[in-house]
């Protein structure tokens, strides 16, 4: 049994695992093993935001549809996001008091861009005499951002003026 530990004594000094010529991984950059961390994130606001640019190109343009594809993708995209930054808010809460507050942050911010982007398909379909479609939109961003933010007074003038409400919001 003595002899058994004393085998990879043994290879050790007979050179069978020579401790030269080892490789050890290594990475200059530290961030590049995360995936998202770069720049062309594709889970990230940063992308939302990429999203809402062009389809305001396309828009500038006069191609409705390819904007309408790429709002309909931004709003997906940004909806995600806020559930993602919710989930975990909830999940560390008591937990890391740090964590709830980055995802805190994030998920406002995701939320801010969900409505911009359903304020943008709002306003196409609008532009496209598609009332039914946009109050849906609208409505929406007064749940999200609260009707006494500026996108909410936004929004509900928006609803005034397809005649969907007709009482005036105080608060304008």
């Amino acid at each position: 049994m003595k002899f058994l530990k004393l085998i990879p004594i043994i290879f050790i000094f007979l050179g069978i695992f020579p401790s030269s010529n080892l490789i050890f991984a290594e990475t200059k950059n530290t961030n590049s093993y995360k995936v998202l961390s770069n720049n062309n994130k594709k889970l990230s606001i940063t992308n939302v935001q990429a999203y809402i640019s062009e389809g305001d190109a396309f828009i500038e343009d006069g191609k409705f549809d390819e904007a309408k594809n790429l709002y309909d993708k931004a709003r997906n995209l940004a909806k995600q996001l806020a559930g993602f930054y919710r989930d975990l808010n909830d999940a560390f809460k008591g937990l890391d008091a740090r964590i709830p507050v980055e995802t805190g942050e994030n998920g406002r911010e995701s939320i801010k861009i969900w409505a911009k982007s359903n304020a943008r398909l709002a306003a196409l379909y609008k532009r496209r005499n598609e009332p039914e479609v946009a109050v849906p939109l609208l409505v929406e961003i007064i749940r999200l951002m609260s009707p006494t933010s500026s996108e909410g007074k936004e929004a509900y003038k928006d609803l005034i003026q397809l005649g969907f409400v007709e009482t005036p919001y105080r608060g304008l």
